[in-house]
């Protein structure tokens, strides 16, 4: 197979290129700055050779435009970059994440408590519906996030691929800007060794002021040419930074491919699967309520009755072995009766006693009263 050797030229087209388009290749080794020969293959060796012989830098033209067609495709291939690094939008995605959160926070089988046997029944049937609707709007909101991801996952398997095209074009920049260079150096050290001398020896010689000055301006383009060429190893510089940042930036793109095929693959589905173990708690847990609810209920009628039971024995008990008439009343009757017949023999007995007395005064009386009327007979 032909090895692919970068094009050298010394009247380069500077209008304006297209950036790179996609074409996934396999990952290449990082370019490593090498200024001599040795870093070359034969064949671009070849090419470096044969091209420098064409640099004439008697023409200030060919000295100004030296390169900058490498220079040129490396500003494009930088304004790719950029275009291609620039950081994605996700704030949507990090709205929907948070308002799921909230809502998985407040997704929970957990409901107030009802006081009573029949406040626990009252609203079973709408706290169900309500973790229902809760479920619902969590689900949609899951599945939007997985869309979401799905979205940014595609465009970060496209970065990688346009990364990787991307990389391939840097290290060909690379080695074109790194064959301007060595051209170029070759040339200037073969001119200044040869030409320049042989310049200033003729100066020397003929004494004459025009030779002096052709001799001047041939090394102010010797030192002109060299500027040129340190611009491009600058240039070649910014290329071999290039190559370690696309490569990071690839990384954290593959990286965060996959935690999105993870997310996918595990997480949401985990999310999923909590979210009906919480619908299914609850359930359980309104099944419990009221079953504990139905044999406390239970409980406190059976307790309930038997202390009815034992009281209303205990009293029908004391009742049947009760006496029509207590003894405590005949005793009672028995003292009242005495008491009033001894009262009235009382009575009686004082009765006679006054009526004695009163017969007696009553003869006192009737014989004063007849004394009396004697005497006034007389």
């Amino acid at each position: 197979m032909d090895e692919k050797i970068p094009e050298l030229t010394l009247t380069p087209d500077l209008t304006d290129t297209p950036a790179v388009e996609v074409s996934p290749k396999e990952a290449a080794p990082a370019p490593k700055a090498g200024p001599d020969l040795s870093s070359l293959s034969p064949a671009e060796q070849k090419a470096v050779l044969d091209f420098a012989e064409k640099i004439d830098l008697s023409n200030s033209g060919v000295v100004l435009q030296y390169g900058a067609a490498a220079q040129k495709n490396i500003a494009n291939f930088s304004e790719s970059t950029l275009n291609a690094v620039r950081t994605k939008d996700m704030g949507e995605l990090g709205d929907m994440v948070s308002d799921l959160v909230a809502q998985l926070k407040g997704f929970s089988a957990e409901e107030e408590e009802k006081k009573g046997f029949l406040g626990m029944f009252k609203k079973a049937s709408n706290n169900l519906q309500n973790m229902k609707i809760k479920y619902d709007k969590a689900e949609a909101n899951v599945d939007k996030i997985a869309e979401q991801l799905e979205q940014h996952q595609v465009v970060l398997m496209k970065d990688v691929a346009l990364l990787d095209q991307m990389y391939e074009k840097n290290l060909e920049y690379f080695k074109q800007l790194s064959m301007y260079i060595l051209a170029g150096e070759k040339k200037l050290a073969d001119e200044r060794a040869t030409t320049l001398q042989e310049l200033y020896a003729k100066a020397q010689a003929s004494g004459l002021p025009e030779d002096a000055q052709a001799a001047n301006d041939y090394a102010a383009l010797c030192d002109r040419f060299e500027k040129k060429l340190y611009d491009l190893k600058l240039t070649r510089q910014i290329s071999i930074q290039m190559g370690p940042q696309i490569r990071m930036i690839q990384n954290n793109d593959t990286l965060m491919t996959e935690k999105i095929q993870t997310s996918l693959v595990n997480t949401i589905p985990l999310w999923k699967s909590q979210m009906v173990l919480a619908l299914g708690i609850s359930h359980s847990k309104q099944a419990m309520e009221a079953q504990r609810a139905v044999s406390d209920m239970t409980n406190e009628l059976l307790k309930k009755n038997a202390d009815m039971l034992k009281v209303a024995t205990v009293e029908t008990a004391k009742e049947s072995e009760r006496g029509i008439v207590d003894i405590e009343t005949l005793q009672h009757t028995n003292q009242s009766l005495i008491s009033t017949l001894d009262e009235v023999m009382a009575i009686q007995t004082e009765g006679r006693q006054k009526r004695q007395e009163a017969e007696v005064e009553l003869q006192r009386i009737e014989g004063e009263l007849r004394q009396k009327l004697l005497e006034v007979r007389k």
